[in-house]
C-alpha cells in the first residue's frame, strides 16, 4: 500500500494518451509516478503523480466534460502551477529538452519569484516559479506599483 501524503486540493488533468504523459511529465519536469490503475482493455483508468508535496492525478479523456486541450484547439480552461524549491532555470532547460514549448522564458517578478511557462505536447499549461527573495506585501507593494494585500 502506498504512503503517498494526500494534499487537501490536487489537480485532474485529461490526456488522449495518459501513458505518454505520465512518461513525459517525469522526463520534462520531474514528477514522479505514484499509483497506475489500468483498465481491463489495457487503458489507464487513472493515475497519480507528485512532485514534492504535490499531487496530480493523470487520466484519460472520459466524457464531454474532460478533454485534453488537444481534443479542444488548444483551449484551457485552467493552468497548474508548481512552486519549486530549487534551481528553476535548469527545470526550465530540462522541459526545453522534453520538447516543452517555452512560453513565458524564466523571468524574475517584482514579487520575489522567478517564474517560467510552459505547454505540454497536448496544449496543458504550466507555470513554474522559484522564490529568490520572500518578501512582505508591503515590499511587494512598493516593488511593483500596486497594491498587495491578504483580502479584498
Amino acid at each position: 500500500m502506498s504512503e503517498t501524503k494526500r494534499p487537501t486540493i490536487a489537480s485532474g488533468v485529461c490526456y488522449r494518451d495518459p501513458r505518454a504523459a505520465l512518461k513525459w511529465l517525469e522526463t520534462a519536469f520531474g514528477f514522479e509516478t505514484t499509483m497506475v490503475v489500468e483498465n481491463p482493455d489495457g487503458t489507464i483508468g487513472h493515475s497519480e503523480m507528485t512532485l514534492g508535496d504535490g499531487l496530480i492525478m493523470v487520466g484519460r479523456e472520459w466524457d464531454e466534460r474532460h478533454r485534453s486541450p488537444a481534443s479542444l484547439g488548444g483551449v484551457n480552461t485552467q493552468s497548474l502551477h508548481i512552486h519549486l524549491p530549487g534551481d528553476l532555470d535548469v527545470h526550465c532547460e530540462r522541459a526545453r529538452l522534453a520538447g516543452a514549448v517555452i512560453t513565458r522564458e524564466p523571468a524574475d517578478q517584482f514579487y520575489g519569484d522567478r517564474v517560467y511557462m510552459a505547454i505540454d505536447p497536448e496544449g496543458h499549461v504550466w507555470s513554474f516559479s522559484q522564490t529568490l527573495k520572500a518578501m512582505t506585501y508591503e515590499e511587494m507593494s512598493a516593488a511593483g506599483g500596486r497594491p498587495v494585500r491578504e483580502r479584498l
